[in-house]
This record gives C-alpha cells, sequence and structure tokens, in this order.
C-alpha cells in the first residue's frame, strides 16, 4: 500500500475511529456502575475501571481512591476473607486476587500483568475429593509503593515490605523485605 493510499484511508477513517472512541469511553462508565452496583454503591468515582472485573464469593472486597484497574481482573472472596486495596493503586490485565483469610494491597502498590495473589491451598485429604477438601488460609500483605512484576504469583502467609520489586515470574513464598529486590522460583532477594 502507498503512504498516499494510505494517509487517504486513515482521513476517510478517522470519523469512525471518533466514534469508536466515545463508545469506549461509555464503556468504562458501564464497567465502573456495574463495579459499583456490584459493590454496593461502595465504589469512589475517581476509580478508573476499563472492563468489570469478575468477582466471586462474598464480595468482601473494598477499594480505594484513584486506583487503575485494567481488563480481566479476577477477585474472589471465600469466609473469613476480604480484599482490602489502598489508594493510588495500579492493577494491570488479568490480576488475579483470592482471598478466604485476606489479601491487602496498600497505597501505590503497582501489580504486573497476569499476576496471582492466593492466600489459601487446597487441604490434602487421603480420602475423599480434593476439591471438597477445603482450604487452609494465610493473609498476604503487600505494603506501600511496592512492585510486583509481571506474572508474579504470591502464596498466603507472605509480607512483602514496603517500596520492595519482586520481579517477574517470581514465585513468593517468603515474606520480602522493604526496598528488596527479589527475583526467582522461590523468590530470593538478589539487592537488600
Amino acid at each position: 500500500m502507498s503512504q498516499q493510499l494510505k494517509k487517504i484511508l486513515v482521513k476517510a477513517l478517522q470519523p469512525i475511529a471518533a466514534l469508536t472512541n466515545k463508545l469506549e469511553a461509555c464503556s468504562r462508565l458501564w464497567a465502573n456502575a456495574r463495579l459499583n452496583s456490584a459493590l454496593n454503591g461502595k465504589l469512589h468515582p475517581s476509580v478508573v475501571v476499563l472492563n468489570t472485573p469478575e468477582l466471586h464469593g462474598t464480595k468482601n472486597i473494598v477499594l480505594g481512591k484513584n486506583l487503575y484497574l485494567y481488563r480481566d481482573l479476577y477477585f474472589e472472596t471465600q469466609e473469613a476473607g476480604q480484599i482490602a486495596i489502598g489508594d493510588e493503586v495500579v492493577l494491570s490485565r488479568g490480576v488475579h486476587l483470592v482471598a478466604f483469610a485476606g489479601i491487602t494491597l496498600e497505597d501505590g502498590v503497582m501489580i504486573g500483568e497476569y499476576s496471582s495473589l492466593r492466600d489459601a491451598n487446597h487441604r490434602i485429604v487421603s480420602d475423599g475429593s480434593m476439591r471438597h477438601s477445603g482450604h487452609v488460609g494465610q493473609p498476604i500483605v503487600v505494603r506501600r509503593n511496592a512492585w510486583i512484576g509481571r506474572g508474579v504469583t504470591i502464596l498466603g502467609g507472605v509480607t512483602i515490605g514496603e517500596g520492595a520489586v519482586i520481579g517477574a515470574n517470581a514465585v513468593v513464598t517468603k515474606d520480602i523485605p522493604a526496598g528488596a529486590v527479589a527475583v526467582g522460583i522461590p523468590a530470593r532477594v538478589i539487592k537488600a
């Protein structure tokens, strides 16, 4: 395709693109309204919702102000579990949060695409179905301004310290101190 033809086509398609942009803004408002309704009107108007998160369980979820919620999020709360998210938090596309005991994300936390925070494991039983064995949960806490990279898994009982950085695809099974950088499977501190 010549540059001249491309220029003509782009100009011709511009009105359709402008309409699409307006429709996308309406879609975001709809996602915000749906999430607000699911949380019984407790969503602050400053929260940006690109697509309504998938919600399961008790919906014991508390969201702060000025959040940026990307598409394809999954939030699940069961038993006494609560998901508590502070102000100025960014949850990138595909983040999964599953709380049986509790997940707390303090102010300024950023979580990369497709990361998974799950505070519970199935009980291991010798007889019966694993599916119906129940769960054992321990809270997860991610302190202020921590940065969780893409594809990270954080397991129950873990605290990520303030300002810590977890490298992409790490599996965090133990506490990470404030300001540390941790990578790997299992995650280990490479910079304190």
